[in-house]
């Protein structure tokens, strides 16, 4: 076989020789135990490839969803720590309010506040 490749546009597949092409002989070298190779292998500290079992991290039971048709079309995404997170969802339950509505009213309180203190 030659040293240039084939021509996707020139000869016809009938033309290639491919008798360079066969299926390597087994090998007759007989392998380790795998008990025998796990032992060196963690000896040697070297990390094993098998699945290890999964590690179920701490996880929050599910929130039922907050989805009501509101005019509100703007997405707002902020970082914050999981108290906030957990009293701000805590007010939207208790006063019936969707998550919208509780920063609408959050953002009106603070401006009140800041407000009544630059007047006072």
């Amino acid at each position: 076989m030659g040293k240039t490749r084939a021509s996707i546009f020139g000869d016809p597949v009938d033309s290639l020789d491919l008798s360079g092409f066969a299926p390597k002989a087994p090998q007759d070298i007989q392998a380790p135990p795998a008990d025998a190779i796990r032992a060196v292998s963690e000896a040697a500290r070297f990390p094993s490839r098998e699945a290890k079992p999964a590690v179920v991290p701490a996880v929050q039971p599910k929130r039922e969803q907050r989805r009501h048709r509101t005019g509100r079309n703007v997405q707002f995404n902020i970082r914050a720590r999981q108290e906030t997170i957990d009293t701000f969802l805590a007010i939207a339950d208790k006063q019936g309010w969707v998550l919208g509505e509780v920063l609408e009213h959050a953002v009106a309180a603070l401006q009140y506040k800041l407000s009544d203190k630059s007047n006072g």
